[in-house]
């Protein structure tokens, strides 16, 4: 038992599916030729490969084969989305509002908008994760040219209400661009159907290959106009230039269909796997809690903190053996907690405590039995080494105590 290796890390990405694998092969060398090549038998097959596929990922989220957009993943995808936005409407506006809790790929290129002299506004979220509708709304000015809202929250599953917001940026003439990364392939994702007029996705968070990805962009009803990040060739509708990284959109389009047609039975069976985890841990350990909101997230996530627990030590105790992520972020040499956490209103001791599980189309109900075995064993190690642990159930009020600087 000691040497099995489980993967609970499928937020950050997902073990390629083998069918995606197999679609792929021709590809990388019976089929080499590159899809702009217009004179000769090989491109035309490349070509036609990349048309197939670009159906395939429309046919996932319900939109036009010409609205799809390839890139090298979601973070490319943002980019594109938000400056894209921003230079081809600066004569509209300049102020974009986005959340707190956003990726990465979202938050610093909304940084790097406002060296470009835009305005942006980072709303707060709720302590349980979801944005407040009001607040949005009343963020929205007569400057305002995109509202950003991730789908699907990485680090705690939580799923923001997009249809009500896009009602809200429908009334106030506002366009709305989601980071649905974590979304699609694994729920319902209809941007048409909730008024979301870009869109950024992954292939390799839905059992394709890593370093392709989408932008879906509204032709219609709003027709939307992008300026190109990258230059050169015209690929892409000109919005995205570069040689077609056939292999990677003919696995992504594989990866699309698997998704569409198995995506339900993956979600319900992950759940219940998900939530016998959770109930497994929170009824194995006091004072664990879990974080976000639990009506409204993946069916494939939980993020619990363990308290009086550091993350990182407990991972130490489990994870030659267990993959997931802890709710720190080493940045440079320090460890700093989560932001997405902290955004919720969580301490630094409950953010540093925090594990994020995220379970995929390959996890067994015999992995959970396992994980929730290993996880409690690595906590109540964890807490006979502590010295606060031991101070809390001796009925010591933590608060009051007055902690002496060295």
């Amino acid at each position: 038992m000691s040497e099995r290796l489980i993967y609970l890390d499928n937020n950050s990405t997902t073990p390629t599916d083998p069918r995606v694998v197999e679609a792929m092969l021709p590809y990388f060398y019976d089929v080499p030729g590159n899809a702009a090549s217009r004179n000769h038998p090989f491109g035309w097959k490349a070509e036609e490969a990349v048309d197939y596929a670009r159906e395939q990922v429309a046919k996932l989220i319900d939109v036009e084969a010409k609205e799809v957009i390839f890139t090298s993943g979601a973070t490319e995808s943002d980019n594109l989305a938000l400056k894209g936005v921003f230079e081809m409407y600066q004569r509209k506006g300049n102020h974009i509002i986005t959340l707190k809790t956003e990726h990465k790929a979202v938050l610093d290129s909304c940084q790097k908008i406002e060296k470009m002299g835009g305005q942006v506004t980072y709303l707060d979220v709720n302590n349980d994760g979801l944005v407040d509708l009001e607040k949005l709304e009343a963020a929205i000015t007569d400057k305002t040219i995109l509202v950003s809202v991730m789908w699907a929250n990485n680090e705690t599953g939580v799923i923001q209400p997009m249809k009500e917001i896009g009602e809200i940026c429908a009334r106030k003439g506002v366009l709305l661009m989601s980071d649905a990364t974590q979304a699609v392939g694994k729920i319902e994702v209809h941007p048409k159907e909730v008024g979301v007029h870009i869109m950024a996705f992954s292939s390799h968070k839905m059992y394709g290959p890593k370093g392709i990805g989408a932008l879906y962009v509204s032709r219609k009803n709003p027709r939307v106009k992008l300026t190109a990040q990258m230059d050169g060739g015209g690929h892409e509708r000109g919005m995205r230039s570069g040689t077609l990284n056939v292999p990677g959109i003919v696995g992504f389009g594989k990866a699309a269909e698997i998704a569409r047609l198995e995506m339900k039975s993956d979600a319900e069976r992950l759940s219940a796997l998900r939530d016998k985890l959770e109930t497994g841990l929170l009824n194995n350990l006091e004072e664990s809690v879990v974080n976000g909101n639990i009506n409204h997230r993946m069916p494939h996530v939980t993020n619990i903190s363990f308290k009086h627990v550091e993350g990182e030590g407990l991972m130490m105790t489990f994870n030659q053996n267990i993959a997931v992520s802890s709710g720190s972020a080493c940045t440079s040499a320090s460890l700093e907690p989560s932001y997405v956490l902290v955004a919720l209103g969580l301490g630094d001791d409950l953010a540093h405590s925090s594990i994020r599980f995220s379970l995929g189309r390959f996890t067994t109900d015999d992995e959970i039995d396992y994980a929730i075995d290993a996880v409690t064993k690595g906590v109540n190690h964890m807490r006979d080494l502590s010295p606060i642990w031991e101070m809390y159930k001796e009925g010591i009020d933590l608060n009051s105590v007055i902690w002496q600087e060295h």
